[in-house]
């Protein structure tokens, strides 16, 4: 069998009528020339009958309990062949031509990685590289929207597990800023793919939970700390009101002092 082009990973958890979504839009893809895995984590809800029902898209599955959404989504990266790898998360769409807008960007570019424009929302597109310092804003979107080389993502590793909410973000740290990969993305009216409105997985956890994490992994890839000290204090202060208010100054001094020594999450 050729080796496909595109290997495309789904992780799900009770949320069957999601998963249709996804295999619907993938079923009506202009662009065929891709491989569908799904990795379930033990869903009770009838997901299983859902997979099993659409093995003429699905090129391997696994059901089994794993360790969180990160550990369901490098399981995945174990099982792809393909020449590019794409995250797309149970409910999200790619447009009939996502996958052709995409392709005709990595046949002509010789990259590492592609950024397509996603309706979240509001239109998300393009990629600013120097703002992954500071920002997690810095992207168009993970699911739906990233695709990586598969041998650029075996160079880089999997995602972190220590990192319960944002291991993309570290993940997409490494790829930028410590080994320097090379990316584009797609035109503004190039609309790929479309985010699944409401409750994401990232929403279940706190601001503070969110912030403290995103400055572990600055930590842990030795940004400045003078840069992180500064970037945690904008955001901090930016998000006050999201603070316990009988805690939000001393809160924030113990956070800055864990900072200076290294290690923030707590």
């Amino acid at each position: 069998m050729a080796k496909k082009f595109f290997s495309l990973i789904t992780v799900t958890l009770n949320c069957k009528e999601d998963l249709l979504s996804t295999i619907h839009c993938l079923k009506n893809q202009s662009f065929k020339n891709f491989e569908y895995i799904v990795i379930d984590g033990g869903s009770t809800d009838g997901t299983l009958e859902v997979i099993k029902q659409n093995l003429n898209i699905i090129n391997q599955w696994q059901s089994e309990k794993d360790n969180g959404i990160y550990d369901a989504m490098n399981k995945g990266i174990d099982l792809c062949q393909g020449e590019f790898i794409g995250m797309i998360n149970a409910g999200d769409k790619y447009t009939s031509n996502g996958l052709s807008i995409i392709f005709n960007y990595l046949k002509n570019h010789k990259v590492d990685f592609i950024f397509g424009t996603v309706m979240k929302k509001v239109l998300r597109y393009g990629f600013r590289r120097f703002r992954i310092y500071w920002n997690f804003d810095f992207y168009s979107s993970h699911s739906s929207g990233f695709f990586i080389r598969r041998s650029s993502q075996n160079k880089l590793g999997k995602y972190k597990l220590k990192y319960k909410i944002s291991s993309d973000y570290d993940l997409f740290y490494r790829m930028i800023v410590k080994e320097k990969m090379l990316g584009i993305s797609t035109k503004k009216d190039e609309i790929i793919g479309y985010f699944k409105s409401g409750t994401s997985y990232s929403s279940k956890f706190t601001f503070v939970e969110h912030l403290n994490e995103e400055t572990q992994i600055r930590l842990d890839n030795n940004q400045n700390l003078l840069s992180i000290l500064i970037v945690y204090t904008i955001h901090y202060f930016k998000n006050f009101k999201k603070i316990d208010k009988n805690n939000r100054i001393r809160y924030f001094i113990n956070s800055i002092l864990n900072i200076i020594n290294k290690n923030i999450v707590n």
